[in-house]
Parts: C-alpha cells; structure tokens; sequence
C-alpha cells in the first residue's frame, strides 16, 4: 500500500453520476485504490483553472512521482483530475505573466523533467482525459503509455501553442512525432486544431474512448484492473523493453529483450504462474 504523507492529506469521494470531489488541498496528490489493488492515481488537484501546470502542482507532480517510482506495490499509475470535467489546460498563463524570465526558465527545465520522470515509471501509466488536455496538458499525457479520452464528453486536445506566437516545450514536438508519426504531428502542431475525443481516437492521439454515460477514468480503472492482473516484475520488464526499442537495433534490441527475460525465469511470481496454470486457478503475483 501507498504510504505517504500525500496519502494521508488527501482522498476524493465517488458522487453519483461517475463525479469527483477532492477533499485535498495538494494540487497533486497520490491515493491508492481500495477497490482495486495495485492500481494508484496520481490526481491534478486545481480544479478552478482546469489543471493549468502552476509552479505548486508541478513542484508537487514531481513530488508524486518520486513518491511513486519506488512503490513496488503499484502495477498501473492513472493520471486524472481530482474533478469531472478536466483534465490539464496546459501552463497557467495568468501565472506565467507574473513570472521573471529566471522563473519562466527553471519552470520550463522542471516541467520538461517532470515529463521524463512521468515517461521512465518502471510501472505502466495511463491518462484519463476527461476534460480539455491542452498544450502542456497534452504533452503530459504523450509522456504516458496509454491514454483514455471520455468519449461524448471531451472536444478539446490539442496543442495550441502556434496560435499564442510559441511551438510545444514539454516533449510536444518530439513525442507526436514518435507517437503519431511526422505528417500528423506537423498536421496537428502547424494548425492548432482542437480534436474531439473520437477523432483524437482516429488520429491516434488516444487509444481509447470511454462509452456513453462513463467517464475516461471508468475506463482508465478498467483497464488498469487488466493490466493489474499480470505479473509486477513481468510489467516492468515488458515496459524497459518496449521503450529501449525505438533507441536499439534490431539485433540490439533483441539481445536486450532476452536479458530482460532471463532475468524473469527464477522469480518466485513465475513459479507462482506454473503452479496456477497446473491447478488451473488465477496466479497470486507478489512482485518478488
């Protein structure tokens, strides 16, 4: 279980309907989930400005995922609003009109680590957008390993930034093009187009969309329980692989897939997965 002093300021209860209402004041805070184990949210906590990035959340994103990187207990990280309806509007412009050219410049080194802190989680992530995912927002949400956008209810992803005289800071341009491929994310970059949740699922920007009446972290828990299901130590491994891929050759890639493998074959959850095929039961995975 999580044990942090996040934890211990912070929870949201379920309203009827699938809405959220935080009771923390963090801007961003982890909590376990008691109904599904293994499974944590790291939640955006500034509902009054739909999660604009302000220096406090981030420093406090950063927080969260140092809090997190080293809880062998978390199998799948959501990322989502503490509030129905949002997700992350990307920076807080009305704060970055304040800012001194020193702070906008520490802001933007630290979001930029805060992003390659979010994408190298041993654990597999998923962003539950349910709510605009705007500029930093969607870059936030590239630095995940799956995304989910509510399906009836999300019309605006995308990355603004050309419109305000600026291009993405935080990976925009370099993680669309690894993830969508070069003429999208020029596509998508050169003319600021805002996508609807479906045709963001079309562009390849999501991987999924929730049903009618759900909402993205409906879906996101879901899918988390799925991956939750599998092996921890096999989940790290599957994830330091398939993120070594696009840097390797093929036969380099290969040589480090079988490293990864290997090192697999004496745990006591692989055992623990023959004994369960044998008896023909679900396995019971401890991460050791």
């Amino acid at each position: 279980m999580l044990i942090h002093s996040f934890l211990r300021r912070a929870s949201a209860l379920r309203r009827p309907g699938g809405r959220w209402l935080s009771t923390s004041t963090n801007e961003a805070f982890v909590e376990s989930s008691s109904s599904s184990p293994g499974i944590a949210c790291l939640s955006l906590n500034r509902p009054q400005s739909k999660n604009a990035i302000s220096m406090t959340l981030l420093q406090e994103f950063q927080e969260c995922l140092d809090s997190v990187k080293y809880d062998k207990s978390i199998r799948a990280l959501i990322i989502r609003s503490s509030t129905h309806g949002s997700f992350c509007a990307g920076a807080d412009l009305a704060e970055r009109r304040t800012m001194t050219q020193v702070q906008i410049a520490k802001f933007l080194a630290d979001l930029r680590s805060a992003l390659g802190q979010l994408e190298a989680l041993p654990m597999p992530t998923i962003a539950a957008i349910d709510g605009p995912a705007l500029g930093g927002g969607l870059e936030l949400s590239f630095a995940c390993d799956l995304r989910v956008a509510a399906g009836h209810d999300v019309t605006k992803i995308g990355l603004p930034e050309t419109r305000l005289g600026i291009i993405p800071g935080a990976g925009g341009t370099q993680r669309a093009v690894r993830l969508l491929g070069m003429p999208k994310a020029k596509d998508l970059i050169f003319t600021a187009r805002m996508l609807t949740a479906t045709e963001a699922l079309e562009w390849g920007v999501v991987d999924y969309v929730s049903s009618p009446g759900t909402t993205a972290f409906d879906r996101a828990l879901q899918l988390g329980q799925d991956i939750a299901k599998s092996a921890p130590l096999a989940l790290r491994a599957a994830k330091q692989a398939i993120s070594r891929a696009a840097d390797l050759s093929l036969e380099s890639g290969l040589d480090f897939e079988r490293a990864s493998y290997e090192v697999l074959l004496t745990s006591k959850d692989r055992v623990e997965a023959l004994e369960a095929f044998k008896e023909k039961r679900p396995p019971v995975f401890k991460g050791e």
